[in-house]
């Protein structure tokens, strides 16, 4: 694999997830109309005036957004350059030029469900689905810069890594409703909802719950998974998780203070691509 690939790969990543913790400030500072319903334009200016705090965090979402494009293109465009233009042609960039065209791919519908988004005037659902495709993008450039590690199909190996993902990422969409939908504050209390194991109120209740219940078990599974996998990465997720559990409790605690809420979704952001990591990585990693 080149290092300049590798480096570009990197970078996108790291701009991926900066990208979705700026998204999440634009959410909890109530400033996804920010720039009104224009897109992309920014209350129909390609420069607006920046003297609202909504239009300047929503303006700098954006912003960041742009960056991003400059990279994954780059990205998608290097890998073509280094499969056609080498003589003689190379194949060793086969695996992760195919990745990088995929993270093209996922971003050009991470920008149609933003803009849909706006002009939707942020309908939940399409807030919930612009974050779930931005976690996939993180992982695909997270997969295009590390070396590729074979693994074989049907092993538990894999399948342990794949639960893992998988409830990883269901637990990080059901956060994303948790908060769209108004829940965050439904159950209060900790662990326990309201002081019932089984919330017998609204579906807001419910909706909450569902979401602490499968934090449990991804941190109950991870647990099992690290002390199975004897890896590091594994055991480095694990205290992502605890790390997180501990925020989302003082969070509810203290009232959602929007701090904690922002450092919440950095934490849940960065299980999701130790997830994707350790998964990938290679034996005794």
């Amino acid at each position: 694999m080149s290092p300049r690939f590798t480096r570009l790969a990197w970078a996108a990543a790291v701009c991926t997830y900066l990208l979705i913790i700026l998204g999440a400030i634009v959410r909890i500072t109530g400033s996804g109309l920010g720039c009104g319903e224009h897109w992309p334009l920014c209350n129909g200016k390609l420069l607006p005036p920046l003297d609202d705090i909504g239009t300047l965090i929503e303006w700098s979402h954006r912003l960041a957004a742009a960056a991003l494009s400059v990279l994954v293109m780059a990205l998608a465009g290097y890998a073509w350059w280094l499969r056609h233009r080498l003589r003689p042609p190379s194949t060793a960039l086969d695996r992760p030029g195919m990745v990088a065209y995929v993270a093209l791919a996922l971003f050009m519908v991470q920008v149609g469900l933003g803009a849909v988004t706006v002009k939707l005037a942020l309908p939940p659902w399409t807030v919930i689905l612009h974050l779930g495709t931005a976690m996939v993008l993180l992982a695909t450039l997270i997969v295009a810069a590390r070396e590729p590690h074979p693994l074989t199909p049907g092993s538990p190996r894999l399948r342990a890594g794949l639960v893992a993902l998988a409830l990883g990422f269901v637990t990080v969409l059901f956060g994303a409703l948790t908060a769209n939908l108004g829940a965050a504050s439904a159950c209060l209390g900790f662990p326990l909802c309201n002081g019932h194991l089984l919330p017998d109120g609204n579906s807001l209740q419910h909706v909450h719950w569902a979401h602490r219940l499968l934090a449990y078990t991804l941190f109950g599974y991870l647990l099992w998974w690290a002390v199975q996998s004897r890896r590091r990465g594994a055991w480095a997720v694990v205290a992502l998780v605890t790390l997180q559990v501990a925020v989302g409790a003082a969070m509810v605690l203290l009232a959602l203070p929007p701090s904690l809420q922002a450092l919440h979704v950095a934490l849940g952001t960065s299980v999701w691509a130790g997830l994707v990591l350790a998964v990938g990585g290679g034996r005794g990693r």
